[in-house]
């Protein structure tokens, strides 16, 4: 590696959109085998006056405890937001740190960051790097922008960031119609492919085909993500019966071979590759094995089904191979919510039942992009009253009737564990979280503006508390829940996306038995005057009277999570 060489593609980096790998090499420097690190530096998405970035580390020196990577811009490139580093900027000088969650760096080891920018002008890929004061220099590299650079199609490190999110089109249309929804038919919603019926379109709606091309519509020149809900697996929902599917707990190899593969087929038509394509995997799944199986109180027998056969895991492992497969695909978990596995003997567990699925049917972890958190569920973002910390005439949070013993008492704390428990557990440090938002927010008038009175613990926690559900546990069509946060990105540190998974005004179950030919029961969890069971501690359901079939329009509901929408509409 010369210096003259150097320097001349460090100009020719100056092409805009251009990436480049920095190699840290010493004077006299011959080759790789002596080069202390690599920064691989990648412009992922650019338009008129912004862009975003992706940045690699490869640590070939002695462990770190922590790092920080610093360059300076030739233009007037301005950092905006970050994600997974502490991105900071003066004048031309910016500097990465590491969060609190990846400062380790060992030797051989990489880690991964983001961040978004602006410019004007070029956008020249920086010539020059230090990592922890060792000087890096440019070394070559690819321009993600030119479709016959080999470098193209590179996955980014978040999806969400720089690119629009796709609104369905028939979810926009049932909001429209409703008085007041056209205050949020523009939201971009999961597309979900509950049945196999649904890839080519159910009784002459939208295919998966036809979602896509109407996509490819609404992308224009940008970034445009397309969210996926691929949610049918054998004995589909073992511990609730309102979103039971349509295969039995052996139809594995029809799972594989009539629902996962023509989507995958799909999905690998060259038409689609620009397209961002996110796909929560199988929700509601995984958990199950660890929280409602023997000899656990809460166990179903279904659920000691599907983990002796095992073919949860194998579904979820040949999803995450098949669909991982595609340069423009991104796999998310689900990974449930903190009301179910925050508890200390759920956590770990959960994420190793994952990481077993993750390296089953040809998976391995690096088909995984992320988890999800809250799908269809209505946990609260941030608890804004109370935390877990907190006590009261000698009794902690944690003892309260609500909190119950768990380790977390919202959803973004929740997120933020589970993901570091996650790269723990040899997850690749660089994976993100989702969370559901769609229904969380619990405004309205119910909502407290304040702690509750410190009289004892549960009447401090019961009064401050955003989640206004009977039980945590509650989860059919909850009366007084609302919309919360609208989808964005890189919204807190290791969140890749806030996003509306669950279509706001789709039930979850109906309130009473309906006959039907979609594989749906009846759970009594939908039922409003169900007195309860052990998964909720024998409370009253709070569901919502005279709701339809899981996945059907529920306009009551859709008027309910307007009214008590938090921020308001």
């Amino acid at each position: 590696m010369s210096r003259t060489r150097t320097a001349l593609l460090a100009a020719l980096a100056l092409v805009a959109g251009a990436s480049g790998t920095a190699l840290a090499v010493t004077p006299g420097d011959a080759g790789l085998a002596a080069v202390p690190c690599t920064v691989d530096y990648k412009v992922q998405n650019q338009w008129d006056t912004g862009f975003t970035a992706a940045v690699t580390i490869t640590n070939n020196t002695t462990a770190k405890s922590s790092w920080s990577l610093k360059w300076a811009y030739a233009g007037n490139q301005k950092v905006t937001s970050g994600w997974n580093a502490k991105v900071s900027q003066t004048g031309t000088a910016v500097t990465a740190a590491n969060e609190s969650y990846n400062g380790t760096l060992a030797t051989g080891g990489s880690v991964s960051f983001g961040f978004q920018g602006t410019y004007s002008g070029t956008n020249a890929v920086p010539a020059t790097f230090t990592l922890d004061g060792v000087t890096c220099n440019v070394d070559g590299g690819t321009d993600p922008t030119d479709p016959t650079d080999p470098g193209g199609g590179t996955k980014v490190d978040n999806p969400y960031a720089g690119a629009k999110v796709y609104v369905n089109p028939e979810w926009s249309a049932k909001a429209a119609a409703e008085p007041g929804g056209s205050r949020i038919s523009n939201q971009p919603t999961g597309v979900w492919l509950d049945r196999i019926a649904a890839i080519n379109g159910v009784n002459g709606g939208m295919g998966l085909r036809a979602h896509l091309d109407k996509a490819l519509e609404q992308k224009g020149s940008g970034e445009l993500v397309v969210q996926l809900v691929i949610y049918n697996l054998p004995g589909r929902d073992c511990a609730a019966l309102a979103s039971n599917g349509e295969l039995g707990a052996t139809e594995i190899d029809k799972y594989k071979t009539q629902y996962i593969d023509p989507i995958a087929a799909i999905l690998a038509d060259p038409k689609y590759a620009s397209l961002r394509i996110v796909n929560t995997i199988e929700i509601d799944s995984l958990p199950n094995l660890v929280t409602n199986v023997s000899p656990r109180a809460t166990a179903t027998a279904n659920c000691d089904t599907m983990k002796a056969n095992g073919n949860y895991i194998k579904g979820v492992g040949y999803a995450l191979n098949k669909l991982g497969d595609a340069p423009n695909g991104y796999n998310y978990v689900d990974a449930g919510h903190h009301g179910w596995i925050g508890w200390d003997d759920n956590f770990s567990a959960s994420v190793q039942t994952i990481k077993q699925a993750a390296t089953a049917e040809g998976a391995t972890v690096n088909d995984v992009q992320g988890f999800i958190t809250n799908t269809a569920n209505y946990s609260a973002l941030k608890e804004q009253y109370f935390t877990i910390n907190d006590s009261v005439g000698g009794k902690s949070v944690r003892e309260s009737k609500w909190v119950d013993w768990n380790r977390y008492t919202d959803e973004l704390s929740f997120a933020q564990a589970f993901r570091q428990e996650a790269v723990n557990q040899g997850f690749a440090s660089g994976v993100g979280m989702l969370i559901d938002t769609s229904r969380n927010g619990w405004g309205g008038t119910a909502r407290p503006t304040g702690p509750g009175a410190t009289t004892d613990v549960d009447t401090y926690v019961n009064g401050g508390r955003i989640d206004r559900r009977i039980h945590v546990g509650n989860w059919c069509n909850q009366s007084g829940a609302g919309l919360g946060e609208r989808p964005q990105a890189s919204p807190a540190a290791g969140i890749d996306a806030y996003v509306w998974i669950k279509p706001p005004g789709e039930s979850d179950g109906s309130s009473s038995a309906i006959a039907n030919d979609e594989g749906k029961g009846f759970d009594r969890m939908c039922d409003p005057t169900y007195t309860g069971n052990p998964r909720n501690n024998n409370n009253m359901s709070g569901a919502l009277p005279n709701a339809p079939l899981s996945g059907h329009w529920f306009s009551a509901q859709f008027q309910e999570l307007m009214k008590n929408a938090y921020p308001a509409l």
